[in-house]
C-alpha cells in the first residue's frame, strides 16, 4: 500500500478534513474537528510509512500483542492510540482499512448527537 491509497481512504470518510495542526510534516485527518488519523509524511517519503489511529483500549492491546508492527502511538495517549508501521508489510490493506474505519467510528461516537445526525444526513 502507498500513501496515496491511505490518503484517499481516509479522505473519503464523511465530513473528513485534512489538516496540519502540529507541523508541516504531520498530516492529520479529522471528522468534525476531532482527530482520527495522523500520518508523518517525512517517514512515508523515507519508505517508513506509518499511521496513528484511535483504537478501543482492549483491542489496542490485543493488536500490539499480535503484530510486531503495531505499537502504542508516539506522543499520544497509548491507551487509546496505536501507531501502525507499514514498512514491514505485516499489516494487510484490508486490516488497515478496518482499523481506519474503527478509528473514525470511535471518534464519531464521541461527537454530539447533532453532529452525528449531520453526518448521517450527508451519508444518505
Amino acid at each position: 500500500m502507498n500513501l496515496g491509497q491511505v490518503y484517499q481512504y481516509c479522505l473519503q470518510k464523511p465530513q473528513t478534513e485534512e489538516t496540519f495542526p502540529f507541523d508541516q510534516d504531520t498530516l492529520v485527518f479529522k471528522v468534525c474537528g476531532k482527530m482520527f488519523a495522523l500520518l508523518p509524511l517525512e517517514k512515508w517519503e523515507a519508505g517508513e510509512g506509518s499511521i496513528s489511529l484511535k483504537c478501543d483500549p482492549k483491542y489496542a492491546l490485543e493488536l500490539r500483542e499480535e503484530y510486531d508492527s503495531i505499537k502504542g502511538a508516539y506522543h499520544m495517549n497509548k491507551t487509546h492510540w496505536n501507531t501502525i508501521y507499514l514498512s514491514k508489510n505485516e499489516i494487510t490493506y484490508a486490516l488497515l482499512c478496518d482499523l481506519i474505519d474503527q478509528s473514525y467510528s470511535l471518534v464519531v461516537s464521541k461527537l454530539t448527537k447533532k453532529q452525528q445526525s449531520q453526518l448521517n444526513i450527508n451519508n444518505n
